[in-house]
């Protein structure tokens, strides 16, 4: 396994389509997509067209949107999963986002494309100066916690943000 953070990319169409689909209805944290997502050429060229604004650190962005990297998780040619990395955090990341939010296609859950991802995610956060980030999940994803766990987090608390979608939150912050 050799995982990459790769930008959206009209060259990976097909894989993107088919992790995607795998997520149905389903919100895929970390793809910059809201759920529903279809899986269609349309709205991928949309995807890229916001994922170049938001990784544009000259760009002015819509009211509430932070300068975000959105990658794809790939491995060997194939899209396994999404991760968003925020450069900053405004009052919803803070309670609720964090600074990288990422998922893997349930086929490729429990093989360490997570754990790779994450690493990488950590190293652009260095690479741009931050010295520690948030990163959130679900209190009932025992798999994200321990991925989190795994890369260095420590717990700050378990929030309720029933509000923001989210019963019970992990919040965690990484030290770089």
């Amino acid at each position: 396994m050799t995982i990459e953070l790769i930008r959206p990319t009209t060259d990976l169409f097909e894989s993107w389509a088919e992790a995607a689909a795998e997520f149905g209805d389903d919100h895929i944290d970390g793809s910059g997509l809201n759920a529903p997502v279809t899986p269609d050429r349309a709205t991928l060229d949309a995807l890229i067209e916001k994922s170049d604004l938001l990784s544009d650190t000259t760009a002015k962005l819509p009211e509430g949107s932070v300068h975000n990297d959105l990658y794809w998780i790939v491995d060997d040619g194939e899209v396994v999963g999404f991760l968003s990395f925020r450069h900053d955090l405004n009052e919803w990341l803070r309670e609720a986002g964090g600074h990288i939010g990422y998922a893997v296609r349930a086929s490729r859950r429990r093989q360490g494309c997570a754990s790779a991802a994450l690493a990488l995610a950590l190293d652009r956060a260095r690479e741009i100066g931050l010295d520690r980030v948030l990163i959130t999940c679900d209190d009932d994803n025992i798999g994200s916690a321990r991925t989190i766990e795994g890369a260095g987090g420590v717990l700050q608390d378990i929030s309720d943000q029933t509000e923001r979608g989210h019963a019970l939150l992990r919040r965690y912050w990484v030290a770089l």
